[in-house]
């Protein structure tokens, strides 16, 4: 299968799309003081909340899970 520039174009248009709202969506999170779970360093990690021992935010910045390679 070949692709074409015009092919190309189209997937960095939706590319940036997806990234443009992925960013707006954590910044709302952010904003409403909710927390999100993302990948960092290969595990996911909760980020972002109000800090207590009642939320699931607690565990900000804790790794969740150990990455597969260990």
């Amino acid at each position: 299968m070949t692709l074409s520039l015009e092919d190309s174009a189209k997937g960095q248009a939706a590319l940036n799309a997806l990234q443009r709202a992925v960013a707006k969506t954590l910044d709302n999170k952010q904003r409403l003081g909710q927390y999100a779970v993302v990948w960092q360093d290969g595990k996911p990690v909760i980020i972002g909340g109000v800090l207590d021992d009642l939320s699931p935010s607690s565990l900000v910045g804790k790794d969740l899970a150990k990455p597969l390679d260990d």
